[in-house]
């Protein structure tokens, strides 16, 4: 789910900012939103995602697809994106392609081919190829660790209860309610929160987001980011966020990397554990 708002980032409650983690980061589209080349390409960020090596950013399938022809993509790990944007657009007024620059590194997005899939797996995953060496001039990183194969299923219930899962993101924050109905204020900032395990399929790691437990948790704009689970000490890039419940008070779906569809796709990509 993807939003374009200012402010403060994901769910509102039990979030804090994140700036620790520098290896997460914001999709940067800049896209011809009316058809008529006569007018500046928008600017906008989307998606979150994470840095999982020097060169390759992972994010959601559903983030890099459906756009009009002529669509780029560009990555900054910047913690506060939207102000970014704000001061780029400033400095460089209907000037679509310095805004981007200014703000992100563009890369070229290559997406599972078997996207759309079903809902058992949706094969909802995508990298943005990124030129390391303009990336890393901008910014300083680890990039994040990815999961073993099967290494969620093998722990099973009981520890998955015990594991410590961070969700982060640029997103939005929950629904409010108002005179015109729900609003989702803020996103743009990197935040952080806690999530607690709910429940793993074969594709899917779904994670809690209920607040009395402590739990924070995602919202529109923090797909294709990262659900870190606490491993042998160590945070895992477990999962990225896909979907969850339209006021984003409940759940967060999130798309196992540690799935055989899912090391498949990374496997050009990146090296895997």
């Amino acid at each position: 789910m993807t939003s374009t708002s200012s402010a403060m980032a994901i769910n509102s409650y039990n979030a804090t900012p994140a700036p620790e983690r520098t290896e997460v980061g914001a999709l940067i589209v800049r896209w011809d939103d009316d058809a008529d080349p006569a007018t500046p390409d928008r600017v906008d960020w989307e998606c979150s995602g994470t840095m999982v090596d020097g060169d390759t950013f992972l994010t959601a399938g559903h983030c890099t697809t459906d756009w009009p022809a002529g669509v780029r993509f560009y990555v900054s790990l910047d913690q506060d994106v939207q102000a970014a944007l704000d001061s780029a657009a400033a400095a460089h007024p209907g000037d679509p392609i310095a805004v981007s620059t200014a703000v992100g590194v563009e890369g070229l997005a290559h997406t599972d081919p078997a996207y759309p899939g079903p809902s058992a797996d949706p094969h909802d995953i995508a990298v943005i190829q990124l030129p390391a060496a303009a990336v890393a001039a901008r910014w300083t990183f680890t990039p994040a660790t990815l999961p073993g194969a099967g290494e969620l299923g093998a722990l099973g219930p009981q520890q998955l209860d015990a594991t410590p899962f961070t969700v982060v993101g640029y997103g939005t924050q929950e629904a409010r309610r108002g005179p015109g109905g729900q609003t989702h204020p803020g996103g743009g900032v990197r935040m952080k929160a806690p999530v607690g395990f709910n429940a793993l399929n074969p594709s899917w790691v779904r994670l809690a987001m209920t607040a009395p437990q402590g739990n924070g948790g995602a919202c529109y704009g923090d797909s294709g980011g990262p659900n870190f689970a606490v491993l042998d000490g160590a945070p895992v890039l477990a999962a990225t966020t896909i979907t969850g419940d339209s006021p984003c008070y409940a759940t967060n779906v999130a798309y196992r990397l540690d799935s055989p569809a899912a090391r498949s796709f990374l496997a050009p990509f990146v090296a895997l554990p």
